[in-house]
């Protein structure tokens, strides 16, 4: 069975721009090296580059939609199409999307980001699903830690922290398939 892994991540990239697409579209390609599927939003920055890495890796991608169709998807959130496999356009805007695109994954990746990137991690700690946070990679990723001390910390255990996406998504494999086996 392969396992679909969401990468969420700033959609505005605002520094060190060819660093934050090399080390995207790397965490995109190691998704697929290793046998999963791409999640994420169908939008641009990370997400953008992350699938642009699954598709160089000739992996999946499946691409979450605010817009309710590929017109407002292309002409009112000005959103790309090009790298994504299949995109699901969810009509439900960015928090209705972040909330199907996190469910829809059976782990999920943080890296960067911003609030819509906080969000998502939130959906996936409140669900308790596997989650992978790529370490010294800026933004949301960086403050999850001091987030979750006090009592979150008993949930913490399914939270992976890592420096290097290749060992990030191994990681988070393990998790998933060690949640998988908890749930048969």
């Amino acid at each position: 069975m392969q396992y679909k892994i969401a990468v969420s991540g700033s959609a505005l990239i605002t520094k060190d721009k060819k660093y934050v697409e090399k080390l995207a579209e790397e965490v995109g390609k190691e998704i697929v090296r290793q046998g999963c599927i791409l999640v994420t939003g169908a939008t641009t920055g990370f997400p953008y580059f992350a699938a642009k890495g699954a598709k160089k890796a000739k992996g999946v991608s499946i691409g979450f939609s605010p817009a309710a169709s590929e017109l407002a998807h292309i002409k009112t959130y000005k959103l790309p199409t090009d790298v994504f496999d299949l995109i699901v356009y969810t009509g439900f805007d960015y928090s209705g999307r972040n909330l199907l695109m996190t469910r829809a994954a059976d782990g999920i990746i943080v890296v960067s980001g911003r609030m819509g990137t906080l969000n998502e991690f939130t959906i996936a700690f409140e669900d308790k699903k596997p989650i992978g946070i790529l370490e010294g990679s800026g933004g949301t990723a960086d403050r999850i830690d001091d987030l979750i001390k006090g009592p979150q910390r008993a949930i913490k255990r399914k939270i992976i922290f890592e420096k290097d996406p290749k060992r990030l998504v191994e990681k988070l494999i393990v998790l998933i398939k060690k949640e998988k086996h908890i749930l048969k």
